[in-house]
């Protein structure tokens, strides 16, 4: 599939067909695209769950879902790691000496994994299938952690449905809401 489609054609999946699971080696290249996202000095501080069979219905357990989605057969929770970014540039060719977090203008650890998952989003758009983003709510990451024994450092920044779409190419906000117009959003020069 060309770039411009995948872009055009990515969207959040709600429902999903519960009778086909992702082929392993779609599997395999969805994973090893979001390894190759930006990390700031190469850090590499994302960490990735893939949960299938029993250990998604646990997910589901944890984290019931109404609206479909706990159809999907794949869940991937990509993880940021800020303690792989301290330590990096606490080496010598990054001129840093200490881990002080204050010296980051923004959570790099954070940016770096949602362009993880924007990869894996991009990459199961490729693959034919469908995938939905969506949030673990903080009431949740302890369970989470102990049911999976996720290590304290790791930090799920949301959790992505994978599988092949059971629902119209064109439902949900997209169809009810329209995307914002380009001129609204982008500024040159000056706001």
């Amino acid at each position: 599939m060309e770039f411009q489609d995948v872009v055009r054609k990515r969207r959040m999946v709600r429902k999903f067909h519960a009778d086909r699971p992702v082929p392993k080696d779609v599997l395999e290249r969805i994973l090893h695209n979001a390894t190759r996202g930006p990390s700031a000095g190469f850090s590499q501080g994302q960490a990735f769950l893939v949960l299938e069979g029993e250990d998604l219905r646990k997910f589901w357990e944890l984290r019931p879902m109404n609206n479909g989605v706990s159809t999907a057969p794949l869940v991937i929770v990509p993880m940021a790691c800020k303690n792989v970014y301290l330590d990096r540039y606490a080496e010598p060719d990054k001129g840093w000496t200490d881990r002080d977090e204050s010296r980051w203008p923004v959570p790099f650890w954070h940016i770096d994994t949602g362009m993880a998952a924007l990869l894996i989003l991009q990459t199961v758009v490729d693959q034919g299938l469908g995938a939905l983003y969506f949030g673990i709510v903080p009431d949740n990451v302890a369970p989470f952690r102990e049911l999976y024994g996720v290590p304290d450092d790791h930090e799920p920044i949301g959790a992505i449905a994978i599988g092949y779409s059971d629902e119209p190419e064109q439902s949900g906000s997209p169809k009810k809401r329209g995307r914002r117009a380009t001129d609204d959003v982008v500024h040159y020069g000056r706001w």
